[in-house]
């Protein structure tokens, strides 16, 4: 037979039985769909994580108190180690590092913030100057923390407290109660959103050391350091490792971690979940295979007599198998895009119910998935292709 009356015969077949023919659609849409799906969240995990350390700044170091690692006790150690804060001290002399452009101490808390009759929890972060340069965060009205008045009793606030508190007043200028202390608002911050659990519309940045004034504590949550470039991230690791120790009598009771590490780590992390995800979603495809398998050897049952008639005027048993293999062929290719389309569905009900999670399908898990409904459906069709070939032609119109 020509190539395009096997593809008629495949599309006669298809249609001749509508029920089967949906159900063998319907199973490999199920298993394209899922891998599309699955693989959208997946990968829409890692672009969310990695966009939002990406929006945390750039060529990034972050110093944290104590050790991450875990070597076991001693008691020896329990006596003679000492670990100590991270300080405005320790900042300071990281500045200098030659490595370093610039260096922002960070201290984290929550208060109570009320103007007028308004009152409402916020998020207060103590630092400097350094901390609007090194975060990128731009200021839609006022101007960022002095840094020549280190100590002044003013603060920055988010868009979002700007909108709660002062309405429609100016809050430029405005005295804000914090606590058991005012601070006279210079600046208001430009719409941020969400970042790692920190909405920066609803902060209010005070000065380092007026935020550890308010908590009695003269320790810091984190340093965040800004290197030279990013060829100068490892130089700034090594330099701020090397400073701290040595201003710790040694110790090394902090943690400097880099922000090309976490992302690396996060990347692969998920990465492998992802893959892991699409190899059990893909286990559907091989369901849909032997669904494909089991109604095609229904279909040579069926259609005996039709064989055994297309052999005697002359039908080559290569013929009859190709015409086979077309049709689960055309049947696979048919699931595998209506099954693409469904999981596009999929993708975009995830993208409308989780706005903030880029959840698009990889191009290589629909590739993956196309490749894999074809070569699912071929190979379990080989089985019922090869009989329909091997039948007698007498056998089987007597069958009839």
């Amino acid at each position: 037979m020509k190539p395009a009356d096997t593809l008629r015969f495949a599309l006669q077949a298809a249609a001749g039985y509508p029920l089967r023919t949906f159900l063998m659609v319907l199973a490999m849409a199920i298993g394209v769909a899922a891998v599309v799906v699955l693989t959208a969240l997946g990968d829409g995990a890692r672009r969310y994580v990695v966009d939002e350390f990406a929006a945390l700044g750039s060529n990034l170091v972050i110093v944290l108190p104590g050790r991450s690692e875990t070597g076991g006790f001693s008691p020896i150690n329990a006596i003679t180690n000492t670990p100590r804060d991270l300080t405005v001290e320790d900042g300071e002399a990281l500045a200098r590092a030659p490595a370093v452009r610039r260096v922002a101490p960070i201290v984290v808390g929550t208060s109570e913030a009320a103007f007028g009759g308004a009152l409402r929890d916020v998020t207060l972060v103590g630092t400097t100057a350094e901390y609007f340069a090194i975060r990128g965060l731009k200021l839609a009205q006022g101007r960022p923390l002095p840094a020549e008045a280190p100590h002044a009793a003013v603060a920055v606030i988010g868009a979002k407290l700007q909108a709660e508190l002062f309405g429609s007043t100016p809050a430029v200028g405005q005295v804000l109660r914090i606590g058991d202390r005012r601070f006279r608002v210079i600046g208001v911050l430009g719409q941020t959103g969400q970042g790692l659990g920190m909405n920066a519309d609803e902060i209010v940045i005070l000065p380092v050391a007026q935020a550890q004034a308010m908590f009695n504590t003269n320790t810091l949550f984190r340093l965040l350091i800004e290197a030279k470039s990013r060829a100068a991230i490892p130089a700034a690791k090594a330099q701020a490792t090397e400073l701290i120790k040595a201003r710790h009598d040694g110790e090394e009771d902090f943690t400097v971690i880099t922000q090309d590490a976490v992302l690396a780590t996060f990347d692969r992390i998920l990465s492998t979940l992802t893959y892991g995800v699409a190899g059990i979603a893909a286990i559907s495809l091989g369901v849909a295979g032997i669904l494909v398998m089991n109604v095609m050897l229904v279909a040579v049952t069926q259609r005996t007599a039709e064989i055994g008639l297309l052999k005697a005027l002359g039908a080559e048993g290569t013929a009859i198998r190709n015409a086979f293999l077309a049709e689960a062929a055309l049947l696979s290719a048919t699931g595998a895009l209506a099954g693409y389309l469904l999981g596009e569905l999929g993708a975009w009900g995830l993208r409308s119910a989780l706005p903030a999670l880029p959840a698009f399908p990889p191009a290589w898990a629909v590739a993956a998935a196309f490749l894999t409904a074809l070569a699912t459906g071929l190979l379990f069709g080989v089985l019922p292709a090869r009989r329909a070939a091997r039948l007698d032609p007498v056998a089987a119109l007597m069958r009839h």
